[in-house]
């Protein structure tokens, strides 16, 4: 759709039109008296035309001007609608074990390298598209829980901010407690982000592959904190325990893949869904995360209201522009060859 956010300004057209009948209206002319009219030439010379065109310049120029102060817009309608909505912290660990090599898929190109973390973030990212109207937030831990993304609906900017989550390096520099996982820590702090929320479902998706052996929430006391706010707990674990492909660097710096043992908590995991009234799923299963989805579509719902604001495109800068240019020109021409502003 189209439309002026302010009209009011085409009201400067009434003082633009006295003024173009000022510059055009029939004015006295001025004669000579000359010997012989038969040697005046009776071809309009370029100046002579060049002097009618300089107003008309700057009269289009101030009309243009005129429009673009008119601010006009292209703007898709504000309309009110309802949904079925429900709140959601997504839960996703990020500790040293999540850069395990076993979702790693085979293709007729070879091995596609893939890390449990890679895995997760593409189950997150299909679970949000299927997801369009629901509150979702993003807390990510490994020894320490943060908030990466509160609770939202603008799920482009959830997307790039999952894209970016990443394990932190290890190295000279990095703590023990980036490798740590802290999985009382994180569902607390997700029970905080969900307190507030207007909506009568809230439920947390718990995605880890470790042990819990560090924070200051147990993991326990944690649970018990999600049921006593009614919020579900839907836990999902990536990998199992064993041992496990990594990538890493040998002496001489090249990348080989080395194989480490890792461990899973799955007892502690379907502990907290069956405590919370949610369930457990493992991603090694591909209709796992459906299954989930599905199970998550007949939690209860609730019907919320919005407002949809959608972007306006300003056009003013494509008319003010050639608008200032051709009154500029028109005076400046006017001065010039006829000695006069208009």
């Amino acid at each position: 759709m189209f439309r002026f956010a302010t009209p009011a300004a085409f009201g400067l057209f009434l003082p633009l039109a006295f003024a173009v009948w000022r510059v055009y209206r029939r004015r006295p002319t001025r004669a000579l008296m000359y010997s012989m009219a038969s040697r005046i030439s009776g071809r309009p010379t370029l100046r002579s035309k060049l002097v009618h065109v300089c107003p008309a310049l700057a009269v289009a120029g101030t009309a243009l001007s005129i429009v673009a102060l008119a601010r006009p817009q292209t703007f898709l309608s504000r309309v009110r609608r309802t949904a079925d909505a429900i709140a959601i912290q997504m839960v996703v660990d990020i500790s040293g074990s999540m850069e395990a090599l076993d979702m790693s898929e085979k293709t007729a190109a070879g091995w596609k390298l893939r890390t449990r973390l890679d895995a997760v973030k593409e189950a997150f990212a299909r679970f949000v598209e299927k997801r369009p109207d629901d509150l979702i937030g993003l807390v990510a831990f490994g020894g320490f829980a943060t908030t990466r993304c509160p609770l939202t609906t603008d799920h482009s900017a959830l997307m790039h901010i999952l894209k970016g989550l990443e394990v932190p390096a290890t190295g000279p520099h990095s703590t023990q407690e980036e490798t740590l996982t802290a999985i009382g820590d994180a569902l607390a702090t997700a029970c905080a982000r969900l307190e507030k929320a207007d909506l009568k479902s809230k439920i947390i998706v718990l995605l880890s592959d470790g042990v819990s052996n560090t924070g200051i929430v147990k993991p326990e006391e944690a649970t018990q904190l999600a049921k006593s706010m009614k919020i579900k707990v839907y836990t999902i674990g990536v990998g199992s325990s064993g041992e496990a492909p990594f990538k890493v660097r040998d002496v001489l710096g090249n990348e080989v893949i080395r194989r480490f043992i890792v461990e899973m908590d799955e007892n502690l995991l379907r502990h907290i869904a069956s405590e919370t009234g949610g369930r457990y799923f493992n991603v090694r299963d591909p209709h796992g995360l459906e299954q989930a989805l599905a199970d998550i579509d007949r939690l209860e719902k609730t019907r919320v209201s919005e407002d949809v604001f959608n972007r306006y495109d300003e056009w003013f800068q494509m008319l003010l522009a050639p608008g200032l240019a051709l009154a500029v020109l028109g005076t400046a021409a006017s001065m010039a060859i006829a000695r006069r502003l208009t």
